[in-house]
């Protein structure tokens, strides 16, 4: 196989996996990195896990327009997972979407120019469902901007839909993958990530309560087949696709599957709600929370199986295999 993608964020929890199922699959892969000091640590880690012949990196920032000409010379598609995320609220909304959305156009225009046949861009479920109530959900619906649903939710509906937008315009395929809570260990030994807070504060003792909430989940591994099945599979072309288990999971299963396997910090009580929206005035993390408490979004997820041949990795084993990680480093 000679074809070749870009993918940006490389260094990340979900940019490492992604990048290891293209090598195994026999693509050449072009990973960005804001800063090259990082390259051959990602590239150490990948290592461990795929064939690392056909991986290269390249400098280029999502705010800026150096390096990108460069890095998608010869590619044939690209898929764009880089994104900034955190569970708890920033200060500037904008320190989330500008790069989001800003760098969602710039990685689009680019590719455009370089003639890329399709870009597979990550969204999340929270530029589905985020503002709704409890109800179910599919490719077909967006979150509510009128309602206060958090930065990060608004950075990621903002940057899908400035996609689509610039889809429009373009001869340039754009296929979307909107995953749920992503959760599986890690391909290094750098472990970081929201989920990877999540966990850990619970397996520590950390987090002593559980927030009312509930999600749609996924393991990051079936998240990275995804993505590399959606730059070629048929009839992708121009969809939406939930990767997230059709019901949500709730927290206090999160928190009983843990405990089951052997890690008995791990808290059971459920936090009052108000108490959480009182502490989201002051705690930028309670305020991260806030938007999902007490609502329990279901997804429309057939598509994810009959288009991209979905075979999903028990949520059981996500979380042990996750936690395992987390507590061995």
């Amino acid at each position: 196989m000679n074809e070749k993608v870009l993918l940006t964020g490389i260094t990340g929890y979900v940019g490492q996996h992604c990048a290891a199922e293209l090598l195994r699959q026999g693509y050449e892969v072009v990973g960005t990195v804001r800063s090259t000091q990082k390259a051959e640590a990602t590239k150490v880690a990948i290592a461990k896990v795929a064939p690392v012949e056909k991986l290269s990196f390249a400098q280029a920032e999502l705010l800026s327009d150096a390096g990108w000409s460069e890095a998608l010379t010869g590619c044939q598609f690209v898929l764009h997972v880089a994104s900034p995320f955190f569970s708890a609220e920033p200060k500037d909304e904008n320190e989330l979407i500008a790069p989001a959305v800003e760098g969602t156009k710039r990685v689009m225009a680019f590719a455009q120019k370089a003639g890329v046949q399709r870009l597979v861009l990550t969204s999340s479920i929270v530029a589905v469902m985020a503002g709704r109530k409890t109800g179910t959900y599919g490719p077909e619906t967006w979150s509510d901007l009128k309602k206060n649903i958090g930065a990060y939710n608004k950075s990621k509906t903002l940057a899908e839909q400035a996609a689509w937008k610039a889809a429009e315009k373009s001869k340039m395929e754009l296929t979307v993958v909107c995953p749920g809570g992503i959760f599986g260990p890690p391909v290094g030994d750098t472990i970081e990530g929201e989920s990877v807070t999540i966990v850990r504060g619970m397996i520590t003792g950390k987090t002593p309560m559980l927030p009312d909430a509930a999600m749609g989940m996924v393991d990051v591994r079936d998240v990275a087949r995804l993505h590399v099945a959606a730059l070629t599979a048929p009839g992708a072309a121009g969809k939406r696709f939930i990767a997230a288990t059709a019901q949500p999971v709730e927290m206090t299963t999160l928190a009983a599957i843990l405990r089951g396997a052997g890690f008995p910090k791990v808290p059971s009580m459920k936090a009052p709600s108000f108490l959480l929206r009182f502490m989201a005035l002051f705690d930028a993390q309670a305020k991260g929370f806030a938007p999902f408490l007490g609502r329990k979004a279901s997804f429309d997820n057939r598509a994810t199986f009959e288009v991209l041949r979905w075979k999903p990795t028990p949520i059981e084993t996500s979380l042990t295999e996750m936690a395992k990680a987390i507590s061995s480093r």
